[in-house]
């Protein structure tokens, strides 16, 4: 279910398959012409209806049924290997900090972003939410094994930088070109301590003030645009 005319938009823009589009009368009326020029069924609808389908307090007027937009594990690793940067998220649980990490990646250029372990549905309304649409243009592949994840990124020749409170290398010195994986663990604990031996550099984020850590979808973020700033802001 994507909420509100911007993320409806959005998905028509990238192709995602979209099955239908549910409108209260009068609303958002570009992206309704835009569905419809698409071949997509518009069905308005009464009031109270969208509330019903979606889990906001307050719909904006449009939703659209869409296919999930992911993509295979294999698929995304081999974006991984061709591209500059892949964010890795290990047990992240919130799906505000989740769509925040999406938003990030797609503006910074990466080529995919890989949920593992029991980290949240990429399609979790909320998430959806937070990328601002970013979920559509991004290769996401969701449920992957830590391990395994991380064992398929070294074997297609990826770096794997994990991201620690302390003892790491300042992350601005670690080289975040070419083909590198940013691995972020979870919100509470961090990454597990048996995915150290799968990391090929640590990097920690100094930190001035009294704060032991950041907040992950901070974190992921900084250390997102500092590889933009290495590859020259293109």
């Amino acid at each position: 279910m994507i909420d509100g005319p911007v993320l409806v938009h959005e998905a028509l823009v990238a192709g995602i398959d979209v099955w239908e589009v549910l409108v209260e009368p009068g609303e958002a009326p570009e992206v309704v012409q835009a569905a419809e020029g698409a071949g997509v069924a518009v069905l308005t609808v009464g009031p109270g209806v969208l509330a019903k389908a979606v889990d906001t307090t307050t719909p904006q007027g449009i939703v659209a049924v869409a296919a999930r937009p992911e993509v295979d594990l294999e698929a995304a690793l081999a974006a991984a290997a061709k591209g500059s940067l892949t964010l890795v998220l290990v047990d992240v649980a919130d799906p505000g900090n989740a769509g925040t990490l999406l938003r990030a990646a797609e503006a910074s250029g990466a080529a995919a972003v890989l949920f593992c372990g029991t980290s949240v549905d990429p399609c979790n309304p909320k998430c959806v939410r937070a990328s601002a649409g970013a979920l559509f243009h991004l290769p996401v592949a969701g449920g992957g094994d830590a391990v395994s994840v991380l064992e398929g990124l070294g074997g297609h020749g990826v770096r794997r930088v994990g991201t620690v409170v302390r003892d790491g290398a300042p992350y601005h010195q670690v080289d975040l070109t070419g083909p590198v994986a940013v691995v972020l663990g979870s919100e509470a604990h961090g990454l597990p301590g048996d995915l150290g031996k799968l990391l090929d550099v640590a990097c920690t984020i100094p930190m001035a003030g009294r704060s032991e850590s950041l907040n992950v979808a901070m974190a992921g973020s900084i250390l997102c645009f500092e590889s933009l700033r290495q590859r020259g802001s293109t």
